[in-house]
């Protein structure tokens, strides 16, 4: 049997009628996506910010698994916070399975001491789940010599498309450009996203821990030129009885970013993640690849993921609120 087909025919039976645990699409480079990491980061950099990331894990697959992410984020000096836009595409199985999403962010900002702020943030938007089920392919609709042509006895779907209102929120706690950290919450209201009507699959809530420090190695220059810092962090996510954490560091030397990253869910290792970016005046891009560990092996492809962002100039007037120092990828 073809490949391609196979992966579809188990594609379709885990999605039709499993709850899936693990439902959101992940990101290597989670800072270089701070509004689908944290809400709280919503005008992080004070000037205005575009980002585009692309993902495709386990391209030998057919391609089957493909994120699209874009956002738009600034700080609102009248609002004493940041504001955001976020749209993010998830394609699985060559497009036969979808999830889309619009979100809008606010992030409160303020001072709580004199070295130390935070920001609260809020996220609210529209989810919709899509299913082709016309394209689909199971192993009943097999014909010894003539292929697919026989129909399933598969019940079709009461709805190929559902759409749910979903909320999000995550607070940051930082210290000068030193150390910071947050927590996030996604999915609050855990809606029902199932295609059959009698189904309670719902998208489930996504916690996300997330901590990391700034180690000057150099003696603090002002140009972000000549910047030489090492910056460990750490992830933890959890979503239903999926979880798992990242380790890793980040070094920067002048433009240039280099990152590795280890992967695991606690059972076993999934992924060593390499990294490299650059960044020049405004511009910054990034590319990684994922070396797979678990039991899929290098066979499946890994996963290439891109990031660009376009940092607009703005004043830099004397403000109470300071850019969050924390990795740009």
């Amino acid at each position: 049997m073809n490949k391609k087909i196979l992966v579809l025919i188990l594609f379709a039976a885990s999605v039709l009628h499993v709850n899936t645990f693990a439902q959101d699409p992940e990101f290597s480079q989670f800072y270089a996506n701070p509004l689908y990491l944290n809400p709280s980061l919503a005008g992080a950099t004070i000037c205005p910010r575009l980002i585009g990331n692309y993902r495709n894990q386990w391209p030998a697959s057919g391609n089957a698994y493909i994120t699209y992410n874009a956002s738009y984020d600034q700080y609102v000096s009248f609002l004493h916070g940041g504001v955001g836009v976020m749209l993010t595409a998830d394609r699985t199985g060559k497009g036969n399975l979808n999830a889309t999403s619009f979100n809008l962010t606010y992030a409160y900002k303020m001072q709580l001491a004199t070295h130390v702020f935070a920001s609260a943030g809020v996220q609210g938007g529209y989810y919709q789940r899509t299913l082709d089920w016309a394209n689909l392919r199971f192993e009943d609709m097999i014909d010894p010599q003539n292929g697919f042509v026989l129909p399933t006895t598969d019940t079709p779907p009461d709805n190929a498309r559902v759409g749910v209102l979903d909320l999000s929120a995550g607070v940051m706690v930082w210290y000068d450009d030193l150390i910071y950290g947050g927590i996030a919450v996604s999915h609050l209201t855990q809606p029902k996203i199932g295609f059959y009507s009698d189904n309670d699959s719902r998208l489930y809530m996504k916690y996300t821990i997330h901590a990391g420090s700034v180690i000057d190695l150099q003696g603090g220059s002002s140009d972000e030129g000549k910047e030489f810092s090492i910056s460990p962090n750490i992830l933890y996510q959890q979503q239903f009885k999926y979880h798992q954490l990242n380790l890793g560091l980040y070094l920067t030397a002048g433009f240039i970013v280099g990152g590795l990253w280890y992967r695991m869910n606690f059972e076993n290792s999934d992924a060593l993640i390499t990294l490299l970016g650059v960044r020049y005046v405004n511009l910054q891009a990034g590319y990684s690849y994922d070396w797979t560990l678990s039991r899929l092996g290098l066979g499946a492809g890994g996963a290439h993921e891109v990031s660009v962002s376009w940092q607009f100039p703005c004043s830099e007037k004397k403000r109470h609120i300071r850019a969050i120092k924390c990795p740009r990828f």
